[in-house]
């Protein structure tokens, strides 16, 4: 039973402000923040075929560049380009699975901070469900106002926390139904966030997997210092 990592980099990362030219390649205690994924799915000792989803030609360049301060070869990876937006980088690395791809897990490389404990508890779960997705439980108290944007004198909604849970990556399906899942998105013209919407969008429901490990994503200029010191007090 093959399995396949699609590794998605081709993000803009408007939100960094120019503090990093590309986060994907910020460096986090001297090494790539896209290395920390690959060396943790790596450890984990489940993946057949690597798929790196890159934005642009010197993305790419700059990207194998980085690889190189793993173990892993260049020429074992398979380079995807990536389209408007991360359902499409998402639709074009499914597209070029090899045949035999029985489960695929997408991850974000923004989430640097993910562990292979993590990744081998996710496995374990999808090959049971057929779809799983790594996530915490929310544990502020959340509202929901009328209209986006209307933050004076609004009405504040209060939802059950107890049923709320922030979606993290990698989230993993059984290929064929994630597939199908995409190409019922693009041929339904639909706008989604991530992989689960996906499977949603065709009836295929998702088991949770608690993550009790952080696994915070590059976001904001703030996040590289954070996540910088959660990886070093890791490898302490």
């Amino acid at each position: 039973m093959s399995s396949s990592l699609i590794l998605l980099a081709a993000g803009s990362g408007r939100r960094m402000a120019d503090e990093v030219a590309d986060k994907i390649l910020a460096p986090l205690n001297g090494m790539p923040a896209l290395c920390y994924s690959l060396r943790a799915f790596q450890e984990s000792a489940l993946i057949d075929t690597i798929t790196v989803v890159y934005r642009d030609d010197a993305q790419k360049t700059a990207l194998e560049e980085a690889v190189l301060q793993t173990t892993i070869h260049i020429d074992s990876i398979l380079w995807v380009q990536g389209g408007s937006e991360r359902q499409n980088s998402v639709e074009n690395a499914l597209a070029a699975q090899p045949a035999d791809c029985q489960y695929v897990f997408i991850h974000d490389a923004a989430r640097p901070a993910i562990t292979s404990t993590a990744i081998q508890a996710l496995n374990q779960a999808v090959r049971h469900s057929g779809a799983a997705v790594l996530a915490h439980a929310i544990t502020d108290t959340i509202k929901r106002i009328p209209e986006a944007g209307q933050l004076t004198s609004t009405t504040l909604e209060d939802l059950d926390r107890s049923r709320l849970w922030a979606m993290e990556t990698p989230q993993a399906f059984n290929y064929t139904k994630i597939l199908k899942a995409y190409q019922h998105v693009r041929a339904n013209n639909l706008q989604i966030t991530d992989d689960t919407a996906a499977a949603a969008s065709i009836g295929l429901g998702t088991t949770i997997v608690p993550n009790n490990q952080p696994n915070p994503k590059l976001t904001t200029p703030a996040d590289l210092a954070d996540i910088e010191h959660l990886l070093k007090e890791r490898r302490v």
